[in-house]
């Protein structure tokens, strides 16, 4: 999922996933029989805990566009670190003309974020955080660049583990 290496990967099975609709798109095709319309979907697929896919659905009606982003979502879940209701750390992430920027916030802060970024980390399951969407606000790339943002997120644990030291010297350098 958007070329990152060390992504967790998560299977479907005995999770409790709850899909949200963040944008359907009707496209047309111009043909010499006239226009031919179709709807796109892209759906974002979570547990609110931590594990989070999206998918994107094509079809001639709404409701099957959505299915098929449904089952494409439960094909590419991931998982991403959290720190109690929060993330580690400030991220900032682009996607074609979708930039966004995420920082964690204090206890009771809330999801302070616009629609898609919203849905997204509402479907990953932080309840405080503090974010910014500039450039495009198409919900295909703002969707992607807040995935690109999430995947680089790195919690203690990992950093101690990739520098080989204690979580104690992470902190103290």
């Amino acid at each position: 999922m958007l070329g990152f290496k060390n992504v967790e990967r998560v299977k479907p099975t005995g999770l409790d996933l709850k899909d949200r609709l963040v944008g359907v798109q009707r496209v047309t095709k111009v043909t010499k029989g006239g226009r031919a319309f179709g709807f796109s979907a892209i759906v974002v697929v979570g547990d609110g805990n931590g594990v989070v896919g999206y998918g994107l659905g094509k079809s001639k009606d709404v409701a099957t566009a959505i299915a098929k982003a449904i089952e494409d979502g439960k094909k590419n879940l991931i998982r991403i670190p959290l720190q109690s209701s929060t993330i580690p750390h400030e991220q900032e992430s682009r996607f074609g003309g979708a930039q966004v920027f995420i920082r964690p916030a204090a206890l009771g802060t809330g999801v302070i974020a616009g629609g898609t970024v919203r849905a997204v980390l509402e479907s990953v399951g932080v309840k405080d955080v503090l974010s910014k969407s500039k450039g495009s606000s198409n919900p295909h790339n703002v969707v992607k660049a807040t995935f690109a943002a999430l995947l680089s997120l790195r919690n203690v644990e990992t950093i101690a583990r990739q520098r080989g030291i204690s979580i104690t010297k992470v902190f103290n350098g």
